[in-house]
């Protein structure tokens, strides 16, 4: 038995990459990042609600959670958490969203958004955050230095002026 061709009116042309997410629009979250036009492009894994997935997740570029993933930790450029999914474990991204639930360690070398629905719980680390009214954080938070700044290194050295500081006489 093979697929069943997509119905006429459809948005995607036959042979298209993935389509976007279903309701996600309904949902008030975006299908993609802002500024990316190459979703089609991108690898992505959606776990659908009311499914359950655990273990390792390779070469996913965009992971969208509906219902339940629990991992040791996922690499990946994007992930997005709806509302009424739940990542368990640890996750090393680009860019966030989370409109369900994360518990575990979350590292986010861009922007974590926090929708209204959403609940972080544990420890995470991003370079720039948004939290909408009615978001959660619970556990630790660390704002990580932009990635063009120097990360900060303690060091038994005296701290040296700054390059447009005058010199000591």
């Amino acid at each position: 038995m093979g697929r069943a061709p997509l119905p006429s009116g459809s948005p995607l042309p036959s042979g298209a990459g993935i389509p976007p997410i279903p309701g996600a629009a309904a949902r008030g979250l975006p299908p993609q990042a802002p500024g990316r036009k190459d979703v089609p492009d991108q690898r992505t894994l959606v776990v659908g609600r009311g499914i359950s997935v655990q273990g390792s997740v390779q070469d996913a570029e965009r992971l969208v959670v509906e219902g339940t993933v629990e991992s040791s930790l996922i690499n990946a450029k994007e992930l997005v958490v709806m509302p009424g999914g739940l990542f368990r474990g640890g996750v090393e991204v680009e860019n966030a969203e989370i409109a369900g639930t994360v518990d575990g360690s979350l590292i986010v070398r861009g922007s974590l958004t926090v929708r209204g629905t959403g609940r972080l719980l544990g420890k995470a680390s991003c370079h720039r955050l948004k939290v909408d009214d009615g978001g959660q954080i619970t556990g630790q938070l660390e704002m990580l230095p932009e990635s063009g700044a120097a990360p900060a290194i303690a060091s038994d050295k005296p701290a040296e002026a700054a390059p447009d500081a005058e010199p000591a006489a």
